[in-house]
């Protein structure tokens, strides 16, 4: 029987909101050695990701931010974030990474107020998955 997402996944997500400042969110990352936070609105549905990428590229493009210090989370975030649930098998999972070249999902659960962040799947996850550890 195939792997569930659930069962190779990271439970939990480190989460920001929109107007958190980027400089908060570039520490919520490094001290949690993560390389992506999940956007939420005030109810906690994920509306966008950003993740040490994307930081480095706003960094990169600076010039074009008249306040680099003013910019919050919105500014950068993306909003078309590929996610999975949670009972998905880890062969879609893994073909939706590849094919779309990125380096992780977001595990959600589906509401009627949106979707809600379980957990997030890796590359990582899936080499560990592939070790069998």
């Amino acid at each position: 029987m195939e792997r569930a997402v659930g069962d190779v996944m990271h439970h939990g997500v480190l989460t920001c909101v929109a107007d958190t400042p980027i400089q908060e969110v570039a520490q919520t990352m490094t001290e949690n050695d993560v390389s992506a936070l999940v956007i939420v609105n005030d109810e906690g549905s994920m509306i966008g990701l950003i993740s040490r990428t994307d930081l480095v590229n706003a960094r990169l493009y600076e010039q074009y931010w008249k306040n680099w210090q003013d910019l919050k989370a919105s500014n950068i975030m993306i909003t078309d974030v590929v996610s999975v649930r949670a009972t998905d098998t880890v062969r879609y999972a893994s073909k939706m990474m590849m094919d779309r070249k990125i380096h992780r999902v977001v595990v959600v659960e589906e509401t009627d107020k949106g979707k809600k962040p379980v957990g997030v799947l890796s590359i990582t996850d899936l080499v560990r998955e592939i070790a069998g550890t």
